[in-house]
């Protein structure tokens, strides 16, 4: 009776593992996808919130430490101008990265693929 249960368990655990091969393109297209791009949209918020762009954004024409003066607006908006430059461009790296990798995750699979295909010598 043990022998019957593992054959039966094994059958099983080999019908899973199958399945799992046949039906991991789909889910690295959908479900997978859908989920690495939430997690990319929400590392770009983080990132957007420690460079604090959009705060910089909005106080370009206030002027700092209270320097109502002319010479104080004039060094304040050229100070934060410099600031939103920088941070942007820190920002659009991150963008690229990410995008970089949505990319990466989309093409993965086909290289792999690719690759084994051309290895076995099929092509």
């Amino acid at each position: 009776m043990i022998q019957n249960n593992q054959f039966l368990y094994s059958l099983k655990i080999v019908g899973e593992i199958f399945k799992n091969i046949l039906f991991f393109p789909f889910w690295w297209y959908t479900r997978g996808l859908f989920s690495f791009i939430e997690r990319e949209i929400s590392f770009l918020n983080s990132q957007q919130k420690s460079l604090a762009l959009m705060v910089w954004v909005k106080n370009i024409h206030k002027p700092m430490f209270g320097q109502t003066d002319w010479q104080g607006r004039f060094i304040s908006f050229f100070m934060r101008l410099f600031q939103i430059i920088i941070r942007g461009m820190v920002m659009v790296f991150w963008i690229l990265f990410t995008f970089t990798l949505i990319a990466t995750w989309t093409i993965l699979p086909v290289f792999v693929g690719y690759e084994i295909i051309f290895q076995l010598g099929l092509i």
